[in-house]
């Protein structure tokens, strides 16, 4: 049965959910020492996650990570530097902009925002400051793709960059707005999830394949650390001009 490539994906799936439910349940019982509310519900909320889990993965393997190591050869064989950096940038910008857990965080800080009577509180002032952090940070993942793959061609170590992307936020840091500072900290960590991830890793690991000299466990990975970074100066800075 565990030959089956989804089955053995779907077991997998409910092997990484098995600590979550056992810490709630120990927690539920032992310690609350609250009986387990709709236990119906628990249960099928359950199996969709796991399903849920399953297809995604199931996804990323079979669609996503193909197409951004096939783009990265493509783009290495045809030898253009112009168009692989366009194409890494609006891969970054693209991803980003569609990030659920970005849309999330910029609704609800829009919302925070205009609570404090920091921007108006009727909804085109919200839409506007929510979409406004949204293309920033998409903006900024864009750059910090191009520069992830600079650096794989280049060969550029990846410390220099994340040191220097730091020492860049903790220089801002104390000129930013005190409201924007933790929405640009959270926003570094929510533009590299589902839909960015994948694509941006594919790439980085598909363009070190594919260059000669490059090593894709150490020149590959690092595009999402980097990715993480610029949006805290990016909003920062958002934060300032605006």
């Amino acid at each position: 049965m565990f030959k089956n490539p989804f089955i053995k994906q779907l077991f997998g799936s409910f092997l990484d959910l098995a600590p979550i439910l056992a810490v709630v349940l120990v927690f539920q019982v032992f310690i609350v020492r609250q009986p387990i509310p709709d236990v119906g519900n628990l249960i099928g909320g359950t199996l969709f996650v796991i399903v849920g889990l399953t297809l995604f993965v199931q996804g990323l393997e079979q669609s996503l990570f193909p197409i951004g190591e096939a783009m990265a050869y493509a783009f290495a064989r045809k030898g253009s530097l112009f168009w692989l950096l366009t194409f890494a940038f609006c891969l970054g910008f693209g991803t980003t902009v569609a990030e659920p857990a970005l849309i999330a965080i910029a609704q609800e800080a829009a919302s925070i925002a205009a609570k404090a009577d920091i921007i108006g509180q009727n909804d085109d002032a919200k839409d506007s400051y929510a979409l406004g952090l949204r293309i920033t940070v998409a903006l900024s993942v864009g750059f910090a793709i191009l520069v992830g793959v600079l650096r794989i061609i280049r060969g550029w170590p990846l410390y220099y960059l994340i040191i220097g992307g730091y020492c860049g936020v903790i220089a801002m840091t104390p000129f930013a707005p005190p409201e924007i500072i933790g929405i640009a900290y959270d926003s570094g960590g929510v533009t590299t999830s589902t839909i960015t991830v994948p694509l941006v890793t594919a790439l980085g690991v598909g363009l070190a394949t594919a260059i000669k000299g490059r090593n894709p466990m150490t020149d590959g990975f690092g595009l999402i650390a980097f990715a993480s970074l610029t949006p805290i100066v990016f909003v920062m800075a958002y934060g300032v001009l605006r």
